[in-house]
């Protein structure tokens, strides 16, 4: 049995896509998963199984809420072992910073540095960002609302055919602190 977390990526913002956690931790038992547990309202979910792997988890919990709630959603399903991985080869000093000021951003599959060679580094600074396995670490001094590198990063030709979804480094710790099980 592996435990995982599954990101869905644009539910309950703006109005728009909801997708009440009760209703999702309904379909994931439906789907029979065990342990299964939400975090926020911004898509997080969690659950045990041992069938499957992280591309055939996240397509079928796609296409489950799609019946069931009508609407289409990226999903990209983790195991534990990958997201404690991706916090633990954070290239920024996460225990000194704000968690507004850390993000990582998971993807569907590698992101290579040639997506992002036109991306100046310099002219942003002070932010930063660095690509790690399947993810990409962002540093935002100021917060992510109005960060112009967070902008040119989320570009469509940046992230052509992947799913991409970010979340926060209070979310990224939490991800694995609940995927540890026990």
């Amino acid at each position: 049995m592996t435990n995982y977390a599954a990101l869905l990526r644009g539910i309950n913002v703006g109005g728009s896509r909801k997708l009440p956690m009760a209703d999702l931790r309904a379909l994931l038992t439906g789907l029979g998963y065990d342990g299964v547990r939400t975090h926020l309202q911004s898509g997080q979910a969690f659950f045990t199984t041992g069938d499957g792997d992280e591309e055939s988890l996240a397509a079928g919990l796609a296409r489950a809420v799609e019946a069931h709630f009508g609407f289409r959603v990226d999903v990209i399903v983790r195991d534990h072992a990958y997201l404690r991985a991706v916090a633990e080869a954070c290239p920024f000093p996460a225990a000194g910073l704000e968690a507004r000021q850390l993000h990582v951003t998971y993807f569907s599959a590698p992101a290579g540095p040639e997506r992002f060679a036109e991306i100046d580094p310099a002219a942003h600074l002070p932010e930063e960002f660095r690509l790690g396995d399947r993810c990409l670490y962002l540093y935002v001094p100021d917060g992510l609302g109005r960060s112009k590198l967070a902008e040119a990063l989320s570009r469509p030709r940046n992230t052509k055919g992947l799913i991409a979804t970010s979340r926060n480094w209070n979310t990224v710790a939490k991800l694995v602190e609940l995927t540890a099980g026990g």
